[in-house]
């Protein structure tokens, strides 16, 4: 680069240079203003559910007829990973997982693939069967959620208060979706007496057909009277409970009326829909999602006005709790950031002042920021938002940006101290470290590749730290090139005198006498690093490994299930038992429970549940982080000394793509019993573990069913069918929907079903009278026998082979890749003993790791080829490649103690850190490569041009080393980044030393078979 030089540019054109100066810091003041806040940056959720509905089929015929179609049409679908489901009697629901490495602009139109493959096969589905539903949705964050309680206010009035608010809401800049939760939908229920009905000879039927008759909405006409056009209107529909007690039953020209035969009251349904509370309490809640990278900060200010506006109008008796405040984590956890990134740039000030002097500092101090301007428009551009990843990038890369510009500041330094005038020390550093700098900067731009080319959801999670990194690190080369001289020449004085301090003199004394050491006895110092190598990659096999660590947030979720026949009113009792024990701790600020459901998605990364009746999910908002621990021991106490037989789940957040339990193996096999019975078998081997609490299975219980077998020639002879029968049962078990009130915005079922002491006894079938088509009634035991059997109310598939995952919670603070580990020689036993076709397969944090590491692993080769390239582009040699390379691997050393030492585990994050200090290393190595190679033409031998060259290089490298590792200390004792940058000031550390030594020492090899002396 030394046919144009961009700092003599600069120096030329000043006033240009400075304007440009002022228009980046004020571009990037007004981008930063703009930058969305968000609390983890989005990621796309790769599942689709689809639900189809054959009512009164058995589990069997659901599977065969239904669940096998639509699983056998998806699996067809390129872009499918896997497919799983549960059926249940009555409905199949498939759960459709796009491959991990599907890019997200491509998940909408697999989707829809997804779509049209299925309403495609739609004509073989059995008759009955009713239209599939589609939910593809998952993605959505409803991170603002308001709870309304009443006290001396009717459930109805206050969802009519709700349903004001959702109505109002979407006009508040940035709302997104809105959904009401808990809301509890009205019915009209007339509960039929059977005896009565049989007595008066009606059936069913009739009185179905007299309502619905008399309900139905239908054209009455438009007459068109002259210049007009008059419609008609005819009356008779329903308007509310009232309007049914006034109707009249005609039999054999009689008149009866339905309050003589059914009793008519308006409840809620029965049992009801998944119920959502607060602090004990019934509630009513209102989900508020806001638009896709939008500034959360701004759009929780603007919600917050409106909803003051708005509960001004509420009456007294409605209480509102805020349960979710995503705009207060947000601000928390940006300002927690922004406090971090500010000790951060204060600390790289302080290394450089102190390291530099005042003058030379100052000129560090001032690139620092105008490379952080610049970035924050680069994020604008690119929609990068202020998250944790992008925040803790910055932080990361605030050490490694300095480094040019502290190559350039100490290159004027030295030329001043050598005698040259201001002008020509200020372009020196252009045509002498310009292109080694840019190289250098490029290969460590690389070493991040992995990450920004990792198509998984982990890498879609991590993605802004490559752009924030890649943009720090470019950017501050041209700031380094092009703004770094003119603000030298601007400080740093006309002359400077050689440095001569005692102090500096001593320290390169010593390293001198280390160097030259290091030199003649290369081979001890190459075989010392290898040594030390090989017992890093010994000590990597004591470090634990994880996905991703739990949240720092203060939330704790706790996972309720029941056995698998309980019913939604049992779960809210059992749960009712769990919530007094939460009721004044005063860890505890305030808890959510979602009955029959799991929690709505008010966090990103939350694992989302799936609706069951004997399913529910409690969110506990404790008051700190050292509270949300003290409140996990007690309840995990509690569950396992009060609930003996409900299986509780006690867990803090977790951060990135969504495992579920972190120990899970699944079994598939055709044979469900056979499959049930290896199953136990896993949970045996599983709870010998001590680190695991005993293990739990998504499906494994038997349901009871009582068989109706009709004798279907008597059947036919009393005019009886078997469809008959069954409209019978159900309708008085569960209720038959007949027709609708139309009440507001509101549609109101009107059911009928048996009263309460006949629908909810089994002894009511046995005197069960069942009309007949001439109006006479006959018992139903009289053609039909009853038998009590047993068979599997849900059944969970894998790619379309029944699956059990056993599922194992630890507990205490060991990582599931360690309980793995431990498992792994009896899990292969066990696998080796299964009969064919029988499999067993590891899920859990493990399998979701494996996933999002295998497409890491598969982008390092580019990462290295293009490592290689930008080397050789500088060096010209591959002996000098190889040599600069050499040095990469030993960084493992200071990454494997620092994590030893401080205990932290091996997680994602760490290894992409592990990664791109490949880059960072063996820029440093370049650089000093670079000045070796300059030193022969100033009529140095080569011996003497690795130790001054070396030498020259000392401070410069000291100084970035200290500045990136001494960065990266406010974010150490953090949750998510600590194991990142602690393996990375381990590793900055480490490799400056070997860099410094065994690199020369390296290269002393290469030096004496060229002659030079020894």
């Amino acid at each position: 680069m030394t046919s144009f030089n961009l700092s003599e540019w600069a120096l030329r054109h000043r006033s240009f240079v400075w304007f440009l100066m002022v228009v980046s810091a004020i571009a990037g003041l007004l981008a930063y203003r703009s930058l969305g806040r968000e609390e983890d940056p989005p990621f796309t959720i790769k599942t689709m559910v689809i639900q189809q509905k054959w009512p009164g089929a058995t589990v069997g015929d659901m599977l065969n007829q239904v669940t096998e179609r639509i699983e056998k049409e998806v699996k067809q679908i390129d872009a499918v990973d896997y497919v799983k489901s549960y059926t249940t009697p009555g409905q199949a629901t498939v759960l459709v997982n796009l491959k991990d490495t599907t890019k997200p602009k491509d998940v909408p139109w697999q989707f829809y693939q997804v779509r049209k493959h299925i309403q495609d096969i739609q004509y073989t589905m059995p008759s009955g069967a009713g239209a599939p539903s589609f939910n593809d949705e998952f993605g959505d964050v409803f991170g603002n959620i308001y709870a309304f309680t009443s006290d001396g206010v009717t459930q109805r009035q206050l969802r009519d208060y709700v349903e004001r608010m959702r109505s109002e809401i979407p006009s508040v800049p940035g709302v997104g979706k809105i959904t009401v939760i808990g809301a509890q939908d009205e019915v009209v229920y007339l509960d039929i007496s059977t005896r009565k009905l049989a007595a008066l000879g009606l059936n069913m039927q009739s009185l179905i057909a007299t309502l619905q008759n008399q309900n139905a909405v239908q054209p009455s006409g438009v007459v068109q009277a002259g210049p007009e056009q008059v419609s008609l209107r005819v009356s008779g529909q329903f308007v509310s409970e009232q309007t049914l007690r006034g109707i009249n039953l005609r039999i054999d020209n009689r008149f009866f009326p339905l309050c003589d035969v059914a009793t008519i009251s308006r409840g809620y349904r029965d049992p009801p829909d998944p119920l959502f509370r607060v602090d004990g309490k019934p509630a009513i809640g209102l989900g508020i999602a806001m638009v896709r990278s939008g500034n959360v900060l701004q759009f929780g200010e603007a919600l917050k006005a409106k909803m003051r506006e708005i509960l001004a109008t509420l009456p007294v008796g409605v209480e509102v709790h805020l349960v979710s405040d995503q705009p207060k984590v947000v601000e928390e956890a940006v300002g927690g950031f922004t406090e971090a990134l500010v000790e951060a740039v204060a600390i790289v000030l302080v290394v450089s002042l102190i390291s530099l002097g005042l003058r030379a500092g100052l000129v560090v101090s001032f690139s620092i920021p105008l490379v952080l301007a610049l970035v924050f428009v680069v994020m604008q551009y690119f929609g990068v938002t202020l998250q944790r990843i992008s925040l803790g990038a910055l932080i990361i890369a605030l050490g490694l940006l300095v480094d040019d510009a502290m190559i350039t500041v100490e290159m004027m330094v030295h030329r001043l101290e050598l005698g040259d005038d201001l002008r020509s020390a200020a372009t020196f550093a252009y045509t002498s470290t310009a292109f080694p700098m840019l190289t250098g900067t490029l290969v460590t731009v690389a070493g991040f590749i992995p990450i920004g080319f990792n198509g998984s959801s982990a890498g879609e999670y991590t993605f802004t730290l490559f752009v924030v990194i890649a943009a720090s690190l470019l950017i501050s080369w041209l700031v380094a090139v092009l703004f770094a001289p003119l603000i030298g020449v601007k400080i740093l004085p006309r002359t400077m005198k050689r440095h001569g301090h005692a102090t500096q003199d001593r320290v390169s004394r010593y390293f001198a006498a280390m160097l030259q050491a290091a030199m003649r006895f290369r081979w001890v110092t190459i075989g010392g690093s290898i040594g030390l190598l090989a017992a890093a990659i010994v000590g990597m096999g004591f470090v634990q490994q994880q996905f991703f660590p739990s949240s720092d947030r203060p939330e704790l979720l706790v996972d309720v299930t029941l056995p698998q026949g309980s019913t939604i009113l049992e779960t809210k009792a059992q749960m009712d038992r769990f919530e007094k024990s939460l009721a004044g701790d005063p860890d505890i600020a305030s808890w959510s429970s979602y009955v029959g459901q799991g929690a709505i998605r008010f966090y990103l990364p939350l694992d989302q549940q799936l609706a069951f009746n004997y399913f529910g999910q409690i969110v506990v908002v404790t008051k700190s982080l050292e509270a949300r621990n003290r409140v996990e021991e007690r309840m995990r106490k509690t569950a396992a000394d009060q609930f003996v037989g409900i299986n509780f789940f006690v867990h803090p957040l977790d951060l990135g793509p969504p495992v579920g339990r972190p120990v899970q193996y699944r079994i598939s096999g055709p044979d469900i019993q056979q499959l049930r019975a290896k199953a136990l078998e896993v949970a045996r081997i599983m709870s010998e573990n001590a680190h695991l609490d005993p293990p739990t299975f998504d499906w494994n219980e038997p349901g009871k069913v009582v068989r109706i077998d009709i004798a279907q020639d008597k059947a036919r002879q009393l005019g009886i069918n078997s469809a008959d029968i069954a409209a019978i049962l159900n309708g008085m078990v569960g209720g038959t929907s007949i027709t609708q009130i139309r009440d507001s915005i509101y549609l109101v079922d009107i059911a009928g079903r048996a009263g309460n002491d006949e629908r909810s006894r089994i002894e009511t079938l046995q005197g069960l009278q069942i009309p007949t088509g001439n109006g006479q009634v006959v018992p139903l035991l009289s053609f039909a026998t009853l038998r009590y059997d047993l068979e599997q109310p849900i059944v969970w598939r894998r790619d379309r082979v029944p699956t059990i995952t056993v599922r194992g919670t630890i507990r205490d603070a060991t990582q599931p890749a360690t309980v793995v580990q431990q498992l792994a020689p009896a899990m292969d036993a066990f696998a080796k003993s299964l009969p064919v076709p029988m499999k067993i397969a590891t899920g859990g944090a493990v399998e979701e790791s494996a996933k999002g590491q295998a497409p890491l692993v598969a982008v390092v080769p580019l990462m290295l080829l293009t490592m290689a390239f930008f080397i050789m582009v500088q060096l010209q040699s591959i002996q000098k490649m190889f040599l600069v390379v050499s040095v990469a691997p030993l960084g493992l050393i200071g990454v494997v103690t620092a994590l030893l030492v401080s205990g932290k585990p091996m997680g994602f994050v760490a290894i992409l850190g592990t990664l791109a200090l490949i880059g960072i290393i063996i820029r440093n190595s370049i650089i000093l490569m670079a000045q070796i190679d300059e030193a022969p033409a100033e009529g140095h031998d080569p011996w003497t041009a690795v130790m001054l060259a070396t030498q020259h290089r000392m401070r410069p490298v000291l100084l970035t080393a200290a500045a990136a590792s001494l960065g990266m200390i406010p974010i150490a004792p953090q949750v998510f980044w600590g194991p990142m940058a602690l393996s990375m000031i381990g590793g900055i550390i480490a490799a400056t030393f070997l860099t410094l030594f065994f690199s020369v020492g390296a290269l002393r090899d290469l030096v004496s078979r060229s002659g030079s002396p020894r």
